[in-house]
């Protein structure tokens, strides 16, 4: 039976080293809380780190035995693993650059080798666990490599991949030496989801501009899969934070916490510290707020909570100071005998403590410099049963793109943040009910739970979309099939297209002229007196026949405008109206002016725009726009516009390959038919061929061929063999 197995760097549980044993306590994090519905389900597992580096043998076992009893699975890692791993690389490379402080980013090889040598570790770790049929869910930053190394052991595997932090924009992410190493492991997944759509948008630049992969409404080809991103956004067990805030605990702890702070309005604030959090620009705009708004003193308290993190690290250490040194210029200067401007806590809260907080706060102040999505803005909804309360927040954070109701601010901007601030304090109670009720419906419905559903939703819809395009492999057995029938048959015929299928792409068109290889794999297949060989091009007659005119070979050029037999002359398969290419070629030109590095091609019977030497996004920005002006263009006269690989052709609709190689098959009686070809306008030829022909696409595409390869160079390597037989 298939089973689910989510990886991420930490396990859903804090393991604490007591005398002469461990202590583990749930965690009560919002992934723990939302996958704790799938990994504790039967036979499913999560794997990853248990916190804290367990060395001696008798321990680690101990630690696996009682892990594997709560359906987890632990990933040991060593003191240097943490160090260079977690703290080097994922920490002060990856999380700096994601969140836009290039200025922080350390780069260092040692660190980077530390990463790949963590995320071999967990794919070893997974190997012992991987059955064909199981899904694999892997989680954030950490472990970015990861789904390529799971790829490659188990090619056929269910994978998802979720990414909790933002995906920069393509002129951050360049920045890093290792940049297509770990998109190239992010694209070993099947679906790939970010918390909005501005993530997923930077994603897919990113993977167009540095490993030259398009995409379609987030679908991309990787080799022979179909690969999907999409946004999710994150939520939270709502239900959970609701009840928390209803529950005697909570309700006993606002009335100790408000009896202690007086009668004041308070503004909350809940961070990690870090420098993404934007902590020291809001106290500075508190402290404009108290400056500007001589009213609200006495009146108003900020309660500031900043949960340790990494405070031994000299940049976090000195955002520490800088943090306790402003509440004490601000308490300083504005405070009373009876009232403290600011209450600062350096400390993690349980959380029916941080429950009562968000009671109590008359105003939430989230305002990060970037964050992937915020959570604290999410419970704080949740827990304002009496709908009664502001939230201003940075359109920096990922959850913005959902709570519109909040005031929203640009962190960046202190007046801005200074009148938010004054609008949130003097808000009437109906227009705060009115914001909260949508903020809250919305939560409501976009919960934890429902996001994790989604989440598999889509990857088992890419998975089925994999299967419904898959053309068959072209398999060794397939190949002994065609290898056997090919040797019994007396007069064949063999259809092979020529750019992407005989060769590969170039910038330019004129250099993808045969090569010595091609020649000879040509002449080895014309030397057997049984075989005909026709190639079938969208190329210019003229230059086919420069190119191969050597050879007894048979031509269909220009998509089946013209044919040719070896000792004959070229004829025309039907008579066409060329009207139309004056006014289409001037269009063409007029992109061409716009797009500096592409190029008309001129055929007897159609025209070609090229793209492939213009700036990858530009050019793939340019064909959309021009393909929209020619369909427009073309829907009253009898032309069509086919779109290939950076290439768009404008050529008459009754022009097909198909008309020509059935035209072909229709005045021979072959008893073998072989018929290769890469891009959309070989289909027609595919589908010309007789039931018991081989056909073969080149690349993952959707295709009536039956089967395919990889690339021209497959072709080549079957063909040889058949030059051989």
């Amino acid at each position: 039976m298939s089973k689910t197995i989510i990886v991420s760097n930490r396990l859903p549980v804090k393991i604490q080293r007591e005398k002469h044993s461990f202590e583990y306590k749930p965690s009560e994090g919002g992934l723990a809380t939302g996958l704790g519905s799938v990994y504790k389900e039967g036979d499913n597992i999560w794997l990853g780190w248990p916190g804290l580096p367990v060395n001696k043998a008798e321990e680690r076992e101990e630690v696996t035995r009682h892990l594997n009893e709560l359906n987890m699975h632990p990933v040991f890692l060593t003191k240097a693993d943490i160090e260079e791993y977690y703290e080097g690389f994922s920490n002060e490379t990856l999380w700096p650059n994601f969140h836009y402080f290039n200025q922080y980013i350390i780069y260092d090889d040692v660190f980077w080798n530390a990463y790949q040598r963590v995320n071999r570790k967990f794919a070893k770790e997974l190997e012992g666990l991987i059955e064909e049929g199981d899904t694999v869910w892997v989680h954030d930053y950490q472990l970015l490599l990861l789904p390529l190394m799971i790829r490659e052991l188990y090619p056929n595997i269910s994978i998802g991949f979720f990414l909790h932090i933002p995906f920069p924009s393509f002129e951050s992410f360049r920045l890093l030496p290792w940049r297509r190493e770990l998109l190239e492991g992010m694209l070993g997944s099947d679906f790939i989801g970010f918390h909005t759509y501005d993530d997923m948008r930077h994603f897919l630049s990113s993977v167009n501009r540095l490993a030259g992969i398009g995409n379609t409404n987030g679908q991309m080809k990787v080799g022979n899969r179909l690969v999907m991103a999409d946004a999710l956004p994150m939520g939270i067990d709502y239900d959970k934070y609701a009840e928390v805030a209803s529950h005697p605990d909570t309700l006993a702890r606002e009335v100790r916490y408000r009896t202690s702070l007086g009668d004041v309005r308070v503004v909350l604030s809940i961070d990690r510290l870090d420098y993404s959090k934007g902590i020291p620009e809001r106290l500075k705009a508190f402290e404009m707020f108290l400056t500007e708004n001589e009213e609200f003193r006495g009146k108003v308290s900020l309660l500031m909570v900043v949960v340790p993190s990494r405070d031994t690290v000299p940049m976090y250490a000195n955002l520490k100071a800088e943090i306790e040194l402003l509440v004490g210029r601000i308490n300083g200067k504005f405070g009373r005998i009876n009232w403290a401007p600011i209450h600062y806590f350096y400390r993690s809260f349980p959380l029916h403590a941080l429950s009562a907080f968000y009671r109590m706060a008359n105003v939430a102040l989230v305002t990060p410099m970037r964050d992937g999505m915020n959570l604290v803005c999410k419970e704080y909804i949740a827990s304002k049963l009496d709908k009664k309360g502001v939230l201003i927040l940075s359109e920096m954070a990922g959850s913005s793109k959902e709570l519109s109701d909040a005031i929203l601010i640009n962190p960046n901007d202190e007046g801005q943040h200074v009148k938010a601030l004054k609008e949130a304090l003097t808000m009437p109670e109906s227009e705060q009910v009115s914001r909260m009720e949508i903020m809250q419906k919305s939560l409501q419905r976009y919960n934890i739970h429902a996001w994790v559903k989604l989440f598999m939703q889509r990857l088992n819809h890419v998975k089925e979309e994999q299967e419904n395009l898959q053309t068959k492999p072209f398999t060794a057995s397939v190949k002994e099939e065609l290898l056997a029938s090919y040797d019994k048959t007396k007069k064949r015929v063999l259809f092979l297209d020529y750019d992407g299928t005989l060769v590969g792409f170039n910038a330019n068109p004129l250099d993808s002229k045969p090569d010595k290889e091609l020649k000879k794999i040509i002449a080895g297949l014309c030397a057997d007196e049984k075989n005909r060989v026709v190639i079938i091009s969208g190329r210019d007659k003229e230059l086919l026949y420069k190119w191969l005119s050597e050879f007894p070979v048979d031509f269909i050029a220009e998509h089946g405008v013209w044919h040719k037999k070896h000792q004959g002359k070229w004829k025309k398969f039907v008579e066409v109206d060329n009207s139309w290419q004056d006014e289409i070629h001037s269009i063409l030109e007029n992109y061409v002016n716009r797009t500096p590095g592409s190029f008309i091609e001129k055929k007897d019977y159609s025209l070609v725009w090229h793209y492939r030497k213009v700036e990858t996004g530009l050019g793939e920005l340019r064909s959309r726009e021009l393909t929209s002006h020619l369909k427009y263009v073309s829907a009253e006269r009898d032309i069509q516009v086919q779109e290939g690989d950076k290439v768009i052709e404008v050529k008459n609709s009754n022009v097909n390959k198909g008309i020509a190689a059935a035209s072909w098959i229709k005045k021979n009686s072959f008893d073998f038919f072989l018929a290769c070809g890469d891009d959309w306008t070989d289909e027609d030829t595919f589908k010309a061929m007789p039931p018991k022909a081989f056909t073969v696409k080149v690349g993952a595409a959707s295709s009536s061929a039956k089967y395919r390869v990889n690339d021209y160079h497959d072709i080549r390597a079957l063909l040889e063999s058949l030059a051989n037989q």
